[in-house]
């Protein structure tokens, strides 16, 4: 990429010029980029924030054209310190609110590994939860249980609180290291969402 481009896409080139350096990284969604091999200089922070609802925003205003939220995706990372977009060139910070992705709908399908689960993003990325996009539930300030599940890399989907219900319709009680959890099982794994004694208190509730 030349200079002039670079410079575009961090001082001032505003989003035609972090497009234009994603498309050169090869950002498209018919492959995605390999991000987790490139470890350019770090170009500073920009004004981009994805809102926990999933809505990408760029100096306050909403990203409404949904393909380049899209390619923006493609060269997300989350390194230890920040989420970045990252090219072979450059590597700039943006701020999440909550996870990077949103899950928006779920697909339930039964083969020979018993429950399947497929996610589909906000970003139009689908995933098998399984033992590699593993489903986890973390315990929300005020919504309650938050699920999320692991999309590619570091970066998570939070599922809508919609769909949470469904995680619940098709959960069953297992036994995981001597105590009885209630969970979701998908392709072969068993994912659990909290005791079994405390899922039947709400249910009485």
């Amino acid at each position: 990429m030349a200079e002039e481009e670079r410079k575009s896409a961090t001082t001032g080139g505003g989003l035609e010029g972090l497009a234009a350096a994603a498309r050169s990284a090869g950002g498209e969604r018919k492959r995605l980029p390999p991000v987790h091999l490139w470890n350019p200089d770090f170009c500073g922070d920009i004004d981009m924030r994805i809102a926990a609802d999933g809505t990408w925003f760029y100096m306050g205003t909403p990203i409404g054209r949904p393909a380049l939220v899209q390619l923006f995706s493609t060269i997300l990372r989350k390194d230890p310190e920040r989420y970045v977009l990252v090219t072979p060139v450059e590597r700039v910070g943006i701020k999440v609110d909550d996870a990077p992705f949103l899950g928006v709908e779920l697909q339930r399908t039964t083969n020979e590994r018993g429950q399947v689960l497929r996610l589909r993003t906000n970003v139009e990325d689908w995933v098998e939860i399984d033992a590699d996009h593993p489903l986890r539930f973390a315990e929300g300030a005020s919504e309650g249980l938050k699920p999320y599940v692991l999309v590619r890399g570091r970066l998570e989907a939070l599922v809508k609180r919609a769909l949470l219900y469904d995680l619940v319709d098709w959960g069953e009680v297992r036994e995981v290291d001597g105590e009885d959890m209630f969970g979701v099982a998908s392709a072969g794994e068993f994912f659990p969402m909290a005791k079994a004694a405390e899922v039947e208190a709400w249910a009485a509730q």
